[in-house]
């Protein structure tokens, strides 16, 4: 929606009261824009919201972690139940130190180990925006961590193991375009959270950066552009996806659906494709795929997939460019861990719907009609057809089946 009339008004009565007052007035707006756009940028929105709640910001989702299950807090102006009464300097601390107001430390589930990346007045102006919203009043208990991972003590351990605090800095070699994706990625995008392997503590594994990790039952796939299941992406496809959520290769659902629709469609088309020059410069090794499988197995499987696929992905697998995934460059096939490929078969899903793609198609549940060894082959099939990956067994397919509906119910 079009802002003029909004910025014309703002000017006309700033100018009844005198020059100074204008010049007040647009920098805080400015600041209010710039710090709207931060906070789109850091998909605060995807964790501070309740899907379908309608209170932006209000808090109360869980965050669901190897260790259990954080609830993110209320970060609307509330004075009792969210930040109204906090000083820019105590969010700042949060943002950047993950530090709460009383001074013990935050669980890096609220990524500043990234947002540390961003500046001082970046903060400031998110702080700005954030103000500016409806104040909800909604007390929220955010730490539901079980005993003693619930004493935030040991976070001062964990910040000395993981947490290295300093502001993003430009690398002089490289062009202006890849500096700014760079920063979008390493710090308010906060890519990293899920597309980097953690450790046993839950630290980022340093030596694997944006390699792929699976949390919350969906799979974060390698997104490094070396031999990664995103190698064969050109830079403007990738560019497409993170802004409207769909290219000729694939559609996003679950967790990077959400990416999409609260984060990166907001961002400009400069951004996303500064992004899409970052991460396409980041090499990553080559996959180990073992591509061994029963062919008893990937028959059937094939027969499932020619009966129930095909009729939207084709038999070939090319689907419908920007509507239907192409399983030959579909990062989560090729991934080695078949995790999000079991879920969607069992599950269904749902693409998501942008401005610039407002079709989101979804994808059915086939976990009501397919048993286990059924959807083991068609999951075998898929991924050795198309992803030369191993096969997937029965067992695995039990426990995703039993995962989904823990998490479900």
């Amino acid at each position: 929606m079009p802002r003029w009339p909004q910025v014309v008004l703002m000017v006309g009565a700033l100018v009844a009261s005198g020059g100074a007052a204008v010049s007040a007035g647009l920098q805080d707006f400015a600041a209010i824009e710039r710090g709207r756009y931060l906070a789109n940028a850091a998909d605060c929105g995807s964790c501070h919201t309740v899907p379908g709640s309608g209170q932006r910001f209000a808090g109360g989702r869980p965050i669901e972690t190897p260790f259990g299950v954080l609830v993110a807090p209320n970060i609307t102006p509330d004075r009792e139940t969210g930040i109204g009464a906090w000083s820019d300097e105590e969010f700042d601390a949060a943002l950047r130190q993950g530090l709460r107001r009383d001074g013990k430390r935050l669980y890096p589930a609220m990524p500043y180990p990234y947002f540390t990346r961003m500046s001082r007045q970046d903060t400031k102006d998110i702080r700005a925006y954030l103000s500016t919203i409806a104040p909800v009043h909604n007390t929220v208990a955010a730490n539901k961590l079980p005993f003693p991972l619930n004493i935030r003590t040991g976070m001062f351990a964990w910040d000395r193991l993981y947490f290295s605090p300093g502001e993003f800095r430009a690398n002089p070699d490289k062009s202006i375009e890849w500096n700014r994706g760079a920063y979008l990625v390493q710090g308010p995008g906060h890519c990293g959270a899920c597309h980097t392997p953690k450790t046993l503590f839950g630290g980022d594994k340093a030596s694997a950066s944006l390699q792929g990790y699976t949390l919350q039952g969906w799979v974060a796939p390698d997104i490094t552009s070396g031999e990664g299941p995103l190698a064969s992406w050109p830079a403007d496809d990738l560019a497409q996806y993170l802004k409207t959520g769909h290219n000729r290769f694939a559609a996003a659902a679950g967790l990077m659906g959400e990416v999409v629709d609260f984060s990166t469609s907001k961002l400009s088309d400069a951004d996303v494709k500064a992004m899409a020059t970052y991460l396409k410069d980041i090499k990553g090794p080559k996959a180990a795929m073992d591509s061994s499988s029963d062919q008893k197995v990937l028959t059937a499987g094939g027969a499932i997939y020619q009966d129930l696929c095909s009729a939207c992905h084709k038999s070939d697998g090319t689907g419908v460019p920007n509507l239907i995934p192409d399983l030959s460059h579909a990062a989560t096939v090729e991934s080695g861990d078949p995790t999000t490929v079991l879920r969607v078969i069992l599950q269904g899903a749902q693409s998501v719907a942008t401005d610039r793609e407002p079709t989101g198609p979804a994808m059915p549940a086939f976990g009501w009609q397919l048993n286990d060894v059924q959807v083991a082959a068609v999951a075998s099939y898929v991924r050795n057809h198309w992803g030369k990956a191993t096969k997937v067994g029965e067992e695995l397919v039990r426990k995703e089946r039993a995962a989904l509906h823990a998490r479900t119910n």
